[in-house]
């Protein structure tokens, strides 16, 4: 059975991180596995400690993972600091060839906590953005690895979107999430197409890891085989619905979780 692979930091209220990426993979029916990178206190209402989990450890999991298992995807997230960095890209350098490999460039949390260490940014860029088949960073993350403002209109995301292209990767996904309007636009560009996604914002509290839910849903159905258009398209489906019934759960005093499970959970 093939499998897709979270490289990512562990959140003990399960809202995001590896926990929401093996939600999302076996709700859409993919084997899950993982790599932690590092290991949050974190809850609903915010994150209170972080422990990144050394370099040769990562190695260790990578290789265990990777020797035995038929990994087809791999979606990364909070790497923690340069040296996960660096040792999360050796690895895929070593192991991936060519797997796509889907980078979700986590900077902060939703609740404003650092999840990447500053020095960490430039590795991120140089080393993980070139192996990367795709990249998904919200309008904050895009702004600061640019050294720009946000993007307040199509025109300036279809610029950012190309800058971030420029970086390395092979197609980028700028996610309109903190846009404000009705509608939450997210806008893909390969080098050739440019394409928005467009969905209507849903009022909900529980937004607690829906960026992680989005890249590990797109690394889910790249596992299946869709075209990466595709992928994107069809995790933008699964995540709309997750957002719809998410007051559907009333779990912490913050930023609730999604429900994952909502396709197999009807609605009463």
């Amino acid at each position: 059975m093939p499998a897709a692979l979270s490289i990512a930091g562990s959140d003990s209220s399960a809202g995001a991180g590896l926990q929401a990426d093996l939600k999302t993979f076996s709700a859409l029916g993919v084997y899950g596995a993982t790599v932690v990178a590092a290991v949050t206190a974190q809850s609903t209402k915010g994150v209170t400690a972080v422990h990144n989990v050394p370099a040769d450890m990562i190695f260790a999991q990578m290789d265990a993972v990777f020797s035995d298992l038929r990994v087809r995807a791999v979606k990364t997230g909070m790497l923690g600091g340069e040296a996960g960095v660096l040792a999360v890209a050796e690895g895929l350098e070593r192991w991936t060839h060519g797997i796509p490999i889907v980078i979700d460039p986590v900077t902060v949390s939703t609740s404003g906590s650092r999840l990447l260490e500053k020095n960490a940014e430039a590795a991120l860029v140089a080393c993980l953005f070139p192996l990367a088949a795709l990249i998904t960073p919200n309008l904050l993350e895009a702004a600061a690895l640019l050294g720009m403002q946000p993007a307040a209109s199509e025109s300036e995301a279809r610029k950012q979107a190309a800058r971030l292209l420029s970086m390395g990767p092979r197609a980028v996904l700028l996610k309109g999430g903190h846009a404000a309007g009705s509608e939450a636009t997210d806008f893909f560009y390969d080098g050739v197409t440019f394409r928005a996604y467009s969905a209507s914002r849903i009022a909900t509290k529980n937004t607690h890891g829906t960026g992680c839910t989005l890249a590990s849903a797109i690394a889910a159905f790249l596992v299946k085989g869709l075209t990466m258009e595709d992928a994107i398209g069809e995790a933008k489906t699964y995540l709309q619905g997750a957002l719809e019934r998410a007051s559907d759960l009333s779990i912490g005093a913050g930023a609730g979780p999604l429900p994952h499970f909502y396709r197999q959970t009807p609605r009463v």
